[in-house]
């Protein structure tokens, strides 16, 4: 039997993301972001969503641009810490030892040590309510070779140890069990 509950956020795994922005190191920040999401193809196109009231939301309204960093479970420490302690408070950066990199298309710095890394530039806010979405284009994409496989030349994110969010906690991705369209494939 299913229970009636209020309604509320229950769409989950999210991945646990970490999202940069800053136009120069002074202002560079880290903000943990799991609203995030693809939203749009062609063009291609994601948002985040983020409360106003966080040290990176007028960093984020101020510049439009950011990047999206996926995190790793190596990386789910900094992550939570990320999203428990105030960039107006720490220097993120330097107090989780992640290196910021140079992204190729915007000024917000990416984070090195993540396997992928999203370069966005915003297009719309949208308030929303408790959040704001800033609704991107993905500008560029930046890839770690070291989950390139050099004999098929695919990239193979799931070697990474992706970390994701669901109600409250980190958790590591399990088994592959299929792959899009295996449902439908033609036995031989």
């Amino acid at each position: 039997m299913k229970q009636d509950w209020k309604p509320g956020t229950m769409i989950y795994p999210l991945p646990a993301a970490l999202v940069t922005c800053g136009s120069c190191e002074e202002e560079y920040n880290i903000i943990t972001v799991a609203w995030v999401g693809t939203i749009c193809t062609n063009p291609p196109m994601c948002y985040i969503s983020v409360r106003p009231e966080r040290h990176s939301y007028p960093i984020l309204k101020k510049n439009m641009e950011f990047v999206i960093n996926l995190t790793t479970k190596d990386m789910a420490f900094a992550t939570d810490w990320c999203g428990v302690r105030s960039g107006k408070d720490y220097n993120k950066f330097k107090e989780m030892k992640l290196t910021p990199g140079k992204a190729s298309m915007v000024q917000a710095p990416l984070i090195e040590e993540s396997p992928l890394c999203i370069e966005c530039r915003v297009k719309e806010i949208v308030a929303l309510g408790s959040h704001h979405m800033f609704i991107a284009d993905v500008v560029n994409v930046k890839a770690d070779d070291k989950y390139l496989n050099t004999e098929t030349g695919k990239f193979e994110l799931a070697r990474a140890n992706l970390l994701v969010y669901a109600h409250g906690g980190y958790y590591e991705l399990g088994e592959k069990i299929g792959k899009f369209g295996w449902s439908v494939e033609k036995k031989k």
